[in-house]
């Protein structure tokens, strides 16, 4: 589904800290950053592996970067 990308300044991005790149992610704001989570690893991520964006239920109607991360992940099983 082609479905725009999250914007860093959404309300919903915000209060989860999501990025765009999880390299980026806050880690002394965020203590539960994990090194190497990103929303291609999250159970939450909806995209195919290789996808460079996918959907995400945290952000209706919009797809968020593959190599995002925000404070809900979750590791995929």
């Amino acid at each position: 589904m082609n479905l725009p990308m999250v914007e860093k300044g959404d309300a919903q991005a915000v209060t989860l800290g999501y990025v765009d790149d999880a390299t980026q992610a806050d880690q002394v704001k965020f203590k539960n950053y994990v090194s190497g989570s990103a929303c291609s690893n999250c159970a939450l991520y909806q995209g195919q592996a290789g996808d460079v964006a996918g959907g995400c239920p945290l952000f209706a109607g919009k797809n968020v970067a593959a190599k995002g991360w925000c404070t809900s992940w979750a590791k995929k099983a």
